[in-house]
């Protein structure tokens, strides 16, 4: 009956958060929404793979960076070559956090906001 679309994340910078997605995960424009009086934009990235959209909206008037609480939430992302995804991550210097005995870790974005990255065979 239901499946699911998308997931957002407001962003203050959209350009830096669009350069960040691109690099860190290769997610790329599907889509857009923009009104005529550009109070916000919004642009859906998307894999390439799945049909699974990461919503970014950027509100004109926005100046304060989002609360996000106590970040106890986040996006997930598999990465078939793990090692290579964590090379780029580490270069980038965006990995905020390491679970070496679950082998995962977590990178932030521009706005702080959690993405967890998996290996392929740990997915299911």
């Amino acid at each position: 009956m239901f499946r699911f679309d998308h997931f957002n994340f407001n962003v203050l910078d959209l350009e830096k958060s669009l350069d960040f997605y691109r690099q860190a995960f290769g997610l790329s424009p599907v889509g857009s929404i923009e009104p005529e009086d550009g109070s916000f934009r919004i642009v859906y990235l998307g894999d390439g793979k799945t049909g699974f959209r990461l919503e970014l909206t950027w509100l004109r008037d926005r100046t304060e960076p989002y609360n996000l609480g106590e970040c106890e939430f986040h996006l997930a992302l598999t990465a078939a070559d793990f090692d290579a995804a964590h090379s780029r991550h580490a270069a980038m210097g965006c990995i905020c956090y390491e679970n070496s005995a679950m082998g995962i870790y977590f990178v932030t974005d521009p706005d702080g906001y959690w993405i967890e990255v998996v290996p392929e065979k740990q997915a299911d």
